[in-house]
């Protein structure tokens, strides 16, 4: 008895001794997207400040591709040791549905590490557009059903089933038009041709400063300090559209639970500096923190509102 107890306590002083002393080398950080992107940006930041506090090299790869699916699987089939990771954000909730068969087991594959950025999701227009509320662009698309068009990067990304959602919760029809990519969608505002965008609000908050767009409403409980003449939806008068974009640290199927546990701290003490709160109300969002339970839980119940969206949109799976 007396041998199991101290091999017992061995075992939880190597497993307090092992998350200590992680990171032992290097992390890579995979995001799936091309670079600039939100999820790319916020990355980026959320590495340098891991890096910061822990002493040891954070760095961003990117391997895109199949809506980030190509990037998760190098991480899926890496080793569990904490040092291989995989960021990305609510569109990970989003490929059971848009995906007939995917690559990897999308409930068991990945560990939930952490979320720390929240950002809006907001309705832009173009400055000259004749829309000024949400409710007058929701008047105008309940009159004339399928006339109020909006663009996305293509079927089935995040925009796509935001604004389906949005149509959902209001009983209008939009007509959706998709792009090569965010970008064209955006292009395609600015020069008149589609009448709105969705969109997270640091993929919008340079157009907005700039004049070029204007915010009929955000998702979330509160307004953005940065985005503080704005208001919400429920403020526009839109119960139930939840909406709101996070980014996330995802580990490999059976990386040691006291690495992530310290990973997760390190996330809650970046998330708490004033450098990262700055930072998130410059873009729009809010620098907190889930843990993994959290974010596991949250994650489970976005996969699922997700799948009730896509069951009343139409679009072809890949």
């Amino acid at each position: 008895m007396k041998s199991r107890i101290l091999f017992a306590l061995a075992l939880i002083a190597a497993s307090a001794t092992w998350a200590q002393s992680w990171p032992t080398k290097p992390v890579r950080i995979i995001v799936p997207y091309p670079p600039g992107g939100a999820v790319d940006v916020v990355t980026r930041r959320i590495a340098t400040k891991l890096q910061e506090q822990t002493g040891q090299t954070f760095f961003v790869e990117n391997k895109a591709g199949a809506t980030g699916t190509i990037g998760i699987q190098q991480v899926v089939q890496s080793a569990p040791d904490g040092h291989t990771l995989v960021a990305n954000d609510t569109t990970f909730a989003l490929l059971p549905h848009i995906f007939k068969k995917l690559p990897f087991d999308h409930d068991k594959d990945l560990q939930p590490l952490g979320a720390f950025m929240f950002a809006p999701m907001a309705v832009v227009v173009r400055a000259e557009s004749p829309y000024k509320t949400l409710d007058e662009l929701l008047r105008a698309a309940k009159a004339e059903p399928n006339k109020i068009t909006y663009g996305t990067g293509g079927a089935g990304t995040m925009p796509h089933f935001a604004s389906e959602a949005l149509g959902i919760a209001t009983g209008v029809n939009f007509m959706h038009i998709p792009f090569k990519g965010a970008g064209e969608a955006t292009l395609a505002l600015l020069g008149g041709t589609i009448d709105y965008q969705i969109a997270s609000t640091p993929g919008v908050i340079g157009q907005v400063k700039g004049g070029k767009v204007r915010l009929l409403a955000v998702s979330g409980d509160k307004r953005p300090a940065a985005l503080s003449t704005v208001p919400t939806f429920a403020e526009a008068g839109i119960k139930g559209y939840g909406v709101v974009n996070f980014t996330g640290l995802w580990a490999p199927k059976g990386t040691p639970v006291e690495v992530g546990a310290r990973l997760q701290k390190e996330i809650a003490t970046a998330m708490a500096s004033a450098d990262m709160k700055t930072y998130a109300e410059s873009i729009g969002a809010e620098a907190a923190a889930w843990d993994a339970p959290a974010f596991a839980r949250n994650l489970a119940e976005r996969t699922a509102y997700w799948g009730k969206v896509a069951a009343n949109t139409a679009f072809d799976r890949q």
